[in-house]
């Protein structure tokens, strides 16, 4: 994949992994659009890098979905990649955890949702200009589920195999499906409580770009890749060393 002169649209980007592509994306020229829920930490995402472009958007809500949509087109008819990077996690007990269904809800609507339905409203954007790419940011817990994570864990194993399908479907088609199956990295996402085998979101985005340069497809980084082949060999083992304490 060519990463220079490209106008790429990433969701979750005011923090995090899509902060981190957002500052790296820029600097190789390309524009970089982003969308996030919070207004206030968007502006501080364009404060730190002035040549980007944000959108406010709750992608969990179909209507804003739509309207994000219409603002890229109307305003970057030449938009060739969409990183699906935006997610939620409850980290909960499902059986005590009143208010479980709402936070399921969430978390599929921005998880799982949000990416098919940008998918399929940005795809004949993106196939009218050259470059074209889905990318969509999964998880290594997608082979081996953390116990904490009751719905994230699903959303994100649901969008690998979407991922996988649209792949084949699409693979006459000119707009390439990737998807990055990321380690833990060190992003406020973790709520404080970060794991010590974290990755900085620095080595993440660097070894993602170096990956989609080759013209990998599903990029597993750090020690994902030991864990996709401890789950096909000894799958028990892999779920019980993703949930030590």
């Amino acid at each position: 994949m060519k990463l220079k002169d490209n106008t790429i649209l990433i969701t979750g980007g005011s923090s995090g992994i899509g902060l981190e592509l957002a500052k790296v994306l820029t600097s190789k020229g390309n524009r970089v659009l982003i969308c996030g829920r919070s207004a206030a930490k968007l502006k501080q995402a364009r404060e730190a890098i002035p040549e980007v472009e944000i959108f406010a958007c709750d992608l969990s809500k179909q209507s804003e979905r739509l309207e994000l949509y219409k603002r890229v087109a109307e305003n970057y008819p030449e938009c060739n990649v969409l990183i699906n990077n935006a997610a939620v996690v409850s980290r909960t007990d499902f059986r005590t955890d009143e208010a479980m269904i709402e936070k399921a809800e969430a978390e599929i609507q921005t998880n799982f949702m949000a990416p098919i339905a940008l998918s399929k409203l940005f795809l004949p954007l993106l196939e009218k200009n050259a470059n074209p790419a889905i990318i969509n940011i999964t998880t290594g817990l997608v082979y081996a589920p953390k116990a904490s994570y009751p719905i994230y864990n699903a959303t994100k194993a649901a969008l690998h195999s979407f991922s996988q399908v649209l792949r084949h479907q699409l693979q006459e088609n000119p707009v390439k499906i990737i998807e990055v199956l990321m380690t833990v990295v060190d992003t406020p996402w973790h709520g404080g409580e970060v794991p010590k085998m974290a990755i900085s979101p620095q080595e993440a985005v660097k070894e993602m770009l170096r990956k989609l340069e080759k013209g990998q497809q599903e990029i597993r980084i750090a020690k994902v890749g030991m864990l996709y082949l401890l789950s096909r060999i000894l799958p028990r083992l892999a779920f019980k060393l993703i949930n030590r304490t």
